[in-house]
């Protein structure tokens, strides 16, 4: 007899309406969860994770609306990172933020085409620094992460990026780490984090 593995998603949801109880609707927890399944099932490589991605897309899309909406305090400033596909500069900009400021800043990273998986290299390059990808992964762009951002770095992914008042906006000429060796991506990290350590001296003093 064939047993079937359970459907994970209204575990989600059940996580995901207790932990925003009183924020958000278990209507609008399973839009958001639907919404994450929907995005990154066409990007995800591997049908068993898909559940564990969806679950992180929906938790941070639910935040990111519920500080956009004013429902949850900002306690620090919020960045937003994004390139085309989120696999390598807004990954490496977002790692090297999180890192150098020690928590002072929440950080996002999103692509407006994003791609399947995190360039490897990229990856390596990062773990020179002691900083792990892990669990990072791809992100698409959403309205929601922009409108809860202080400050909005873009780099090569041209004007996919809404424009809102009252945020701070900069775009970054950055190399793009694909399909570059570990030599050249090394330049690469190193770039982004004099922009990253810049940024953070500048809004953090």
């Amino acid at each position: 007899m064939t047993t079937h593995a359970p459907d994970p998603y209204p575990a989600i949801v059940d996580d995901l309406a207790y932990s925003y109880d009183g924020v958000f609707s278990r209507e609008s927890v399973e839009q958001a969860v639907a919404t994450a399944r929907q995005q990154l099932q066409s990007v995800s490589r591997i049908p068993t994770f898909l559940p564990v991605l969806v679950a992180k897309q929906a938790r941070e899309e639910l935040m990111a609306a519920a500080q956009a909406d004013g429902r949850v305090s900002r306690r620090v400033p919020e960045l937003l990172f994004i390139c085309v596909h989120n696999a390598g500069r807004s990954q490496m900009a977002a790692a090297l933020a999180q890192h150098l400021s020690n928590g002072r800043v929440h950080v996002r990273s999103a692509g407006s085409k994003p791609t399947d998986a995190i360039n490897p290299v990229v990856v390596e390059a990062l773990a020179e620094r002691g900083i792990s990808l892990t669990e990072a992964y791809p992100k698409p762009l959403t309205d929601s992460a922009v409108r809860a951002a202080d400050v909005i770095i873009t780099m090569g992914c041209g004007d996919a990026c809404p424009v809102y008042p009252g945020r701070r906006y900069e775009d970054w000429t950055v190399a793009d780490p694909k399909d570059a060796d570990l030599s050249t991506v090394r330049d690469i990290r190193d770039d982004i984090q004099g922009r990253v350590t810049a940024l953070l001296r500048e809004i953090l003093d």
